[in-house]
């Protein structure tokens, strides 16, 4: 691995410039490695940081990589990660016209790590400068505590994805702008829609309820307005009281809860397995928002790559080969998800709406397919509105706000279904649908989204266990996962681990389904049961939960 040469770095900083006269914002230095492929492969694992701490786990993939090149060898055309200075890694055989759109890429990569919102947290430090510390530091904590180092390591790792990435994002960025009364935004945000489940009708004639009292009685209104409530809701008072006091306790991601408060990493012959905790926990936060971005990040590199490179003197001649390589990356499959396409694809469609106006309510409002068709409000705002959504969003309310049934039909996307064909005893693909909301819907379902586990101290007390509630959201726990899990917990905790989760009831046969059911081909709902998990002694055992 060794440092690009200069007529290679010229070419980027060439790339540099244009790349900024377009809007893109970035740091001037970067670091650019010419790579062999062996190279790679030992630094996959290490997610291309090459100053990450030394785990077995990465050797195995380093054999696995190796394992799999010689029978699919491949060559990546560039890898970039988010660092101070960006470092990014290049193969030695590109000629320059392919490194032009490469470098391209690359800024478009380094332009939203250093821009979007959701990496905030890693803009003020170099994390390959800590990483190489931290590395320091294990091995030295190895070289003391021998194979018990990488047990601490797999055990963190196995709980690594339930950080609480957006608390730190709040405790680091505390929102500022000016708060309702704590009794008044309890009221309305919580009470009303949460609790009562009002309809909208009757939520907003409280709102003009309270503006009417705060124009009649200023100062007063407050007393006046919650005597109201009070009367016709007795139950208020004692919610809020319960919501400040839950409130008031700041939340904790699992890792942190063990650090804080396990009775066995307390003990001062333990302590130097919280050092290892704490770097996991970290790293992980590090890496958060990519996985968070990743249709995002891909769509916006691949955007200026194709739209730079075109207007790039540099191109010519080479408009086939680039069609060529271009077509390759951002393909959209019929079957499948390719992120570097979809994004691309929704940040091209964002800028024309924009510029045609159609981000506005009036458009919104459109019903007529060919109205909205024709549409053309000329703004012209379209390459301002797309730095926007660079800076703000992150790939859930990516998609969740701009995939509609314009974007599905004009690139002709489709939900896929697949059955089994009995006759010739093959699967079957077909098209399931062709409505937004369902596309949305895959979209969404394919996301990186860990479970929500929640710590409950008052049941964990009987037997100085840890009980974990999973909050349900019909997505069931991996049974294969638990018990290994489950047995990483209890080590650092240093007692028994329960874990509240739910798991589906067996499907009914055909023949104990009701006749009109089963007639009709209808498949019953999922019917759930809670469930207790508990590790003891690392000995797993489960119940029913009453």
């Amino acid at each position: 691995m060794e440092l690009i040469n200069q007529h290679t770095k010229k070419i980027m900083e060439g790339c540099k410039e244009r790349a900024r006269a377009a809007g893109l914002r970035f740091e001037n230095e970067s670091l650019e490695y010419v790579v062999t492929n062996r190279d790679l492969l030992e630094l996959s694992p290490k997610i291309m940081i090459p100053t990450l701490y030394d785990y077995w786990v990465h050797d195995v993939e380093v054999l696995k990589g190796k394992g799999k090149y010689e029978l699919y060898p491949s060559n990546p055309y560039e890898t970039v990660i988010n660092t101070r200075p960006a470092i990014s890694y290049y193969n030695d055989n590109n000629p320059d016209w392919l490194n032009v759109m490469i470098f391209y890429h690359v800024i478009g990569h380094i332009d939203f790590f250093q821009n979007n919102l959701y990496f905030r947290h890693t803009w003020d430090y170099d994390f390959t400068g800590e990483a190489l510390s931290d590395k320091r530091v294990i091995a030295k904590l190895r070289s003391e505590h021998g194979h018990w180092v990488d047990y601490v390591i797999e055990f963190a790792r196995g709980i690594d994805n339930l950080v609480g990435y957006f608390p730190e994002l709040h405790r680091l960025f505390p929102v500022t702008t000016a708060q309702l009364p704590a009794r008044l935004d309890y009221y309305f945000d919580v009470f009303l829609q949460s609790v009562r489940k009002v309809k909208t009708s009757e939520y907003i004639k409280e709102i003009e309820r309270y503006n009417q009292c705060l124009a009649e009685y200023a100062h007063l209104c407050d007393d006046m307005f919650f005597a109201e409530v009070d009367r016709r809701h007795p139950e208020f008072k004692a919610l809020f009281v319960k919501y400040k006091e839950h409130k008031s306790a700041p939340p904790v991601d699992l890792i942190q809860y063990i650090l804080e408060n396990s009775p066995f990493l307390n003990k001062e012959e333990n302590k130097w397995m919280k050092i290892i905790i704490e770097v996991i926990r970290k790293t992980s936060l590090f890496f958060q928002p990519q996985i968070r971005t990743k249709i995002m990040n891909e769509g916006w590199a691949s955007y200026w790559h194709e739209t730079l490179f075109l207007q790039d003197d540099r191109i010519e001649g080479h408009e086939v080969d680039f069609a060529r390589v271009n077509a390759g990356v951002t393909a959209m499959p019929r079957v499948g998800l390719n992120p570097y396409a979809l994004g691309m694809r929704m940040f091209y469609a964002i800028e024309e709406n924009a510029n045609k106006g159609r981000i506005t309510w009036d458009f919104q409002r459109l019903k007529d397919a060919r109205q909205r068709e024709k549409y053309d409000g000329t703004l012209g705002r379209g390459r301002e509105y797309i730095f926007h959504v660079r800076e703000n969003h992150s790939d859930f309310t990516f998609i969740n706000q701009f995939i509609n049934q314009d974007f599905v039909t004009q690139h002709d996307l489709f939900v896929a279904g697949r059955r089994l064909n009995e006759a010739k005893m093959v699967w079957e693909y077909y098209v399931k649908s062709r409505n937004s909301d369902d596309y949305r819907q895959m979209l969404l379902d394919g996301l990186y989204h860990p479970p929500r586990i929640g710590i409950d101290h008052e049941k964990g007390k009987r037997d100085n266990a840890l009980y974990l509630i999973h909050h349900f959201e019909h997505k069931p726990l991996i049974k294969d996962f638990i018990a290994n899990t489950l047995m990483g917990v209890e080590y650092l905790w240093g007692g028994p681990v329960e874990l509240e989760t739910h798991e589906p009831l067996p499907k009914l046969t055909r023949s104990d389904r009701p006749k009109s059911a089963a007639a009709k081909g209808d498949e019953p709902p999922i019917q759930w049961q809670r469930v207790v998990y508990t590790m003891k002694e690392r000995k797993l055992s489960r119940r029913i939960a009453a």
